[in-house]
This record gives C-alpha cells, structure tokens and sequence, in this order.
C-alpha cells in the first residue's frame, strides 16, 4: 500500500529543474505548481537522475548493441536506493537482513514516487534497458510477494530486490498472448502428490535470457478449463529440463528477451504460488500496474523524441536558416507537445487515484482507464517517433551518433503498443469496462 501522507500537506513546486528544453520535461519541473510533489519527491527525482546521468546515459548504446547488460550494475541499482521500488511499494520486510539497505523515500514511498523513477529511468531513450534494469522484478516478483508462501518469500525476495538474483514473468506463448485463458503449458502433479511435471514454452520473456527465477502461468486444469484452470508455479533455471534462447526482436535488446522451453521439468509442489488453478485472478491483480507502468515509459519515450528533436532543430541548418525557423518543423513540435502534456496530465490523475485507493478499490475501478491511457500513451509515442524521424532525416536511420535515441525508439513503439494487452484488446476493455460498471450500477 502506498503512504498516503504526502496528500495531507501537498507543496506547491516551484524551482526549475533539467536543462529547460521546450516540453523535455513535465511541467512541475520547468516551475509550475503541482498538487502532487513534495520535497520527498523532489530528493527522490535527484537521486534517480543521477543515477541514469551517471550509470546509464554513457552505457546505454553499448548495452543495446551488445544485447545485454553487466550483473553488477543491479546491485549498483540497489545501492543507489531505487530498484526495490520498482515492484510498487517499498518492501521494507525482505530487505531487513541487509543492514545497510535503502531507506524509503521520506514521508513513505507513493506512487507518484514510482511514477517518477519510471519516467526518469526512460529518459535514457531504451525500452531495453527500462526492461532490462526492471522489466523482469517489476512484473515477475510482484505475484510472490503477494501470493507466495512465507517460505518462498524469504528465498526469493532479498536476492532479487537487492540485484542479486533476477526475475521474471513468464505468461505468453507461441499460441497465447491477450488471450491468458488459451495458454498451453502444462503442469501435472504426479500420483505422490510431491512435485508437478511441467512441459510447454513460452515466448517474448523480458529478462527470460538471464533470469535466475520464473514465475510461471501453467495449465493445471482439465484441457478446456480456460482461465478457471491456471496456476502459477516458480521455476529456478538450475531445474533440468529449462532452457532459453534470444529471440532476434526489433528493439528492445538489452533486455533479455527470450523463447523458454520447460521439458518435464519436475517442480516441488512448494513452488506453487498461492493456490493451484487460481493463478488467472493472480494475473489480473498485478495487470493495472504493469500498464500503468507501459504508460509512464511510453509517455517518456514520446518526450525523449520531442526533447532531441527541439535541440536538432535548433542548430540543424537548411536553406540558410536552422529548422526551427521553418513553420513546418514548428508546427511537428507543437503537434508532439501538445499530445504529450495532455497525456501526461491524464496519468497524473489516474496515479493520483492510485494514491487514494487500495488495491482491490483500483482493480475495481481503475482498469478501464488506465486500458485507454496506455493506448493513448502508446499511440502518442508512435506519432513522436514518427515526428522525430522526419524531422531528423537520414540521421534517424543510423545507429548511433545524432540520432541515436529516435533511430532506437522508433523501432520499439511496437514493444509498447502490443505488450500488456495489445491497442485493439484494451480500447474494447475499456468500452466493456465501463458498461459493465454503469449497467451494474443501473440495477442498484
């Protein structure tokens, strides 16, 4: 649960912060006030930015072209205190037998703390490296934490908030994506009752290369049995039987994405995680704040190619004058600031709500509109990139140099418009969704 503290006293922000360029930050911090920032999140926004400025902007490149990152940078993550808020709290009991771990942000760790560490880790301009840093715990430990045994809890949690183990989640197939209740993979407990026996893959894994754990959606149900029959099981890569290979994806390469083979893998009945056959409401549960999440990066990444276009375009020269003296090029920017700034607001409305409700009020309420906000953000993402190359030329289709960030990002608008519920499944969720609840309601 998030604190809600800050909500009692907001602050009204006014001092600049970043370099100032023309819509390359949110408002509040080119010196509007906000109802939502305190002095809390104002420390928290400088700590996660140098880290990124640091450790992330000079590798970002080199990490994307090699298709993966070096382990030590996730205990660095650790250390410089925010990677254990990616799983959205702060999970103050499994980091205690860390004496010197992060303290929370003060005041309480909200959500617009996350909200901020997700648009600042984007900045760097890489959905693989997002996803490579926290692609994997932000989804894969959330379902342990709040389902799994106490047992499992205390073998998994440290190792994995602290950047020594890695995790990740492991739900779409071959022949299942939006569709969880079509998924293939089967679990069988065998006559002993001690352990299942898992067979079946599973495809587009972020973080599935260099995972140390699973947290696996398998069919334990009757064939037929739809979402009434799934579970979740933990799998540990040193189990016989496990294998990955990279997939070759368009974007997002440092993040490990993988195709994961499981063939009888035999799995201790203590790695189900709650109880079996009930895992699709498990799914669901975690499913808001994954997208919500999609919506912070993607909304960023839109930033990003507006924030590196308005500096090409002012010192990029054409016809004896620089772009920006060119209407066109004005009227692009203008285009991609205002969808920016007003997707932006609508996810501070929604984060805000996030703020004020509990989880099952959220899962209640929340989830067609954040379904349509991703789609907005992805969409609005699309067009940015789209902008971005135009306005860039022939320096949009290089890797690396000027146009490194757009030439990265316009190939990984597809990773974010397909992924957590592809464009055309959510704007139908959001429509049913909100039918659903006014004829509900109706009959009150």
């Amino acid at each position: 649960a998030y604190s809600l503290t800050h909500l009692l006293m907001p602050t009204n922000q006014s001092e600049e912060f970043g370099a100032l360029v023309p819509w390359g930050d949110p408002n509040w911090y080119r010196g509007y006030s906000s109802p939502y920032y305190t002095d809390s999140h104002i420390q928290w926004r400088a700590r996660i930015r140098s880290f990124v400025d640091t450790h992330i902007m000079p590798n970002c490149h080199t990490w994307d072209e090699n298709k993966a990152m070096p382990s030590d940078v996730y205990v660095a993550a650790y250390k410089a205190g925010w990677l254990p808020g990616c799983v959205g709290m702060w999970p103050t009991k499994y980091l205690a037998e860390d004496p010197n771990a992060p303290k929370p942000p003060a005041g309480g760790f909200d959500a617009f703390h996350e909200l901020i560490l997700w648009d600042e880790l984007s900045r760097c301009g890489s959905g693989g490296v997002v996803w490579g840093f926290a692609g994997g715990i932000s989804i894969g430990l959330p379902p342990v934490l709040h389902f799994g045994s106490e047992a499992m809890k205390a073998k998994v949690a440290g190792p994995c908030l602290r950047g020594e183990k890695i995790i990740c989640l492991a739900i779409t197939e071959p022949y299942a994506g939006s569709d969880v209740g079509s998924l293939r993979a089967t679990a069988k407990l065998n006559a002993e009752g001690t352990h299942y026996v898992l067979n079946g893959e599973k495809k587009w894994i972020t973080n599935g290369m260099f995972a140390d754990y699973f947290t696996v959606a398998v069919r334990t149900g009757k064939p037929g049995s739809a979402h009434k029959g799934i579970s979740f099981l933990l799998i540990e890569r040193n189990m016989p039987g496990v294998s990955t290979r990279q997939m070759l994806c368009s974007g997002v390469w440092a993040s490990g994405t993988a195709f994961v083979t499981f063939e009888d893998v035999k799995v201790p009945v203590d790695n189900l995680i709650g109880k079996q056959d009930e895992a699709f409401k498990y799914i669901m549960y975690n499913f808001n704040h994954e997208r919500w999440g999609f919506v912070v990066q993607a909304n960023r990444f839109a930033r990003v190619c507006l924030e590196e276009s308005a500096k090409y375009a002012m010192k990029r020269r054409t016809f004896g004058k620089r772009l920006i003296e060119h209407p066109v090029i004005r009227w692009k920017l203008a285009e991609m600031a205002r969808q920016g700034e007003a997707t932006h607001a609508a996810l501070e409305t929604l984060t805000y709500q996030m703020c004020t409700m509990n989880k099952t009020e959220q899962n209640a309420k929340l989830g067609g509109d954040i379904a349509l906000l991703k789609v907005q953000a992805t969409k609005v993402f699309e067009y940015c990139a789209r902008e971005a190359a135009q306005i860039f030329g022939g320096a949009s289709y290089v890797r690396g140099g000027q146009g490194e960030k757009v030439e990265r990002l316009y190939r990984e608008v597809r990773a974010y418009a397909i992924p957590g519920g592809s464009e055309e499944i959510l704007l139908d969720f959001g429509v049913r969704d909100a039918v659903r609840r006014y004829e509900s309601q109706s009959k009150m």
